[in-house]
């Protein structure tokens, strides 16, 4: 097996050997098990970063083998400087969320570890495949182990947020299954990926084809006006389930369009870059406003969330490096940002019960290093400068500047609307007065809660500070693919 088949199997082999494990009775045992299965699963990705050659654009890891061969179906693998950082954030994550799901998960623990080892795995299968359906079949299978962690360990209307959470992902997916099977015709019986990017497509072909590849990946970012699914999720998800989706899932869909809609049909995606602008900053806008409005923390940075992925789409379509690489590293600080956000709602839900903003006040006087961490992780959502968060956000305005100074204002809004819904939500939940009896009860944060928190800080610095290894990576991969979609690819 090559390292991404190991970055694949290692988590989901963990995941099926928690799943037999009994329920409740060996509860310690399950979670030492997940945890070594998490940390291996992210191990094995680290020789990733140290055989990845710079200075070429070539996909690397390359691992091939016949699947279906009556279809031309190939077991293929493989990531380039577009993909190669998303492979080790899902590993990472998925550490983090089990070390933060110990003991606030009580109920069937195997099989809640089990999910989201499991959903690790497939996640690293949808950032490495390069065959057509084999990307399907992850993209589509990641989608069971979240409607179960939703469904099973949910809120109160959590039946209802994981069947919405599945049909409008799904429904959006089948359109891509079509013109996936237009191009295996179109290649003359390829599945492969790489062999779709050179196909002489007709003006028409390529419109159908961009809104197929957009009915599935603008559901799963998601872009405005198909984001109403990701406020409720969120809300009745558990709290490792939210830091996933936001950090990790979310990106799937961004991520598809770097691999299919701008390079499958280039003169598609530049006639229909208006659109896309568009309702990019429609998301970093209105959304934004809509997120100040909210009483619910989680629907809070669940808004955010739209708002922050806006930034990436944005990127993507203003066709400049600066643009495609900023919505690159939007979505790797965004996984870093949000992850952490999440869990630090975690870690006052598990203690008061209660996501209203109204129910705090004055947690810094009984919880005074959580606050520290909280409110470093609120400067990064702001995009302060020195935080992950200021670098994609930086990267994608400065892009759109250069290719339209109007764009790039709008853009900038953004910073001040985040400013003002995270600051206000800060003030009204940490700082002034012990607002209530249940704040004066709380207690700080355990060695536990230290450590996650602090490895997700010291993550969020690091990427604000020194960007440049994930820069680096991706620089060749973002020039050839722009000067790919440059060429015009009509018959």
């Amino acid at each position: 097996m090559g390292l991404l088949s190991l970055a694949i199997w290692t988590p989901i082999a963990f995941g099926v050997l928690l799943l037999a494990m009994g329920r409740d009775e060996h509860a310690r045992a399950v979670r030492w098990l997940a945890l070594v299965g998490a940390l291996i699963g992210f191990l094995v990705t680290l020789p990733l970063y140290d055989g990845f050659k710079l200075g070429t654009a070539a996909m690397q890891f390359v691992e091939k083998a016949d699947w279906i061969e009556r279809f031309n179906v190939h077991y293929h693998l493989g990531v380039d400087g577009i993909s190669f950082w998303f492979v080790p954030l899902t590993a990472f994550i998925t550490v983090i969320v089990v070390i933060a799901s110990w003991e606030s998960i009580t109920e069937r623990v195997n099989q809640y570890m089990g999910a989201f080892l499991i959903l690790s795995g497939l996640m690293i299968g949808v950032f490495s495949a390069l065959d057509g359906i084999l990307f399907y079949v992850f993209f589509e299978a990641t989608l069971i182990p979240m409607y179960l962690i939703i469904g099973i360990w949910g809120g109160p209307n959590k039946i209802y947020a994981a069947f919405k959470f599945f049909l409008y992902t799904l429904l959006g997916s089948l359109l891509m299954l079509i013109a996936l099977i237009y191009l295996y015709n179109q290649s003359g019986g390829s599945f492969d990926i790489a062999t779709w990017h050179q196909l002489p497509l007709s003006g028409r072909a390529q419109t159908l084809l961009f809104f197929a590849f957009f009915a599935a990946f603008a559901v799963k970012v998601p872009m405005w006006p198909v984001h109403t699914w990701l406020p409720d999720v969120h809300v009745e998800a558990p709290t490792g389930g939210s830091a996933v989706l936001a950090a990790i899932m979310l990106k799937l869909g961004a991520y598809g369009f770097l691999r299919f809609s701008l390079p499958i049909a280039p003169d598609a995606a530049r006639q229909w870059a208006w659109l896309m602008i568009a309702l990019s900053l429609i998301a970093v806008i209105y959304v934004g406003l809509v997120a100040m409005v909210q009483k619910d923390m989680k629907k809070l940075v669940a808004y955010s969330s739209v708002a922050h992925m806006g930034f990436v789409t944005l990127g993507f379509f203003i066709f400049n490096d600066l643009g495609v690489s900023g919505g690159i590293v939007q979505m790797i600080a965004h996984g870093f940002v949000s992850g952490a956000m999440f869990l630090s709602i975690g870690v006052l839900y598990d203690r008061v019960h209660s996501r209203e903003i109204a129910a705090y006040g004055g947690v810094v006087n009984t919880m005074p290093n959580f606050t520290a961490f909280a409110l470093l992780f609120a400067m990064a959502n702001c995009g302060l400068p020195g935080t992950a968060g200021f670098v994609g956000e930086w990267m994608v305005i400065l892009g759109a500047v250069k290719a339209n100074f109007w764009i790039g204002l709008a853009a900038a809004t953004a910073l001040i609307f985040g400013a003002a819904y995270t600051l206000w939500m800060f003030k009204r939940v940490y700082l002034g007065p012990v607002g209530n009896d249940n704040v004066k009860g709380l207690t700080d944060i355990d060695s536990r809660e230290f450590l996650v928190l602090a490895v997700l800080g010291i993550a969020v610095l690091a990427m604000g500070l020194y960007p440049r290894p994930f820069t680096d990576v991706m620089d060749t991969s973002v020039a050839e693919l722009l000067k790919h979609v440059a060429q015009t690819k009509l018959n």
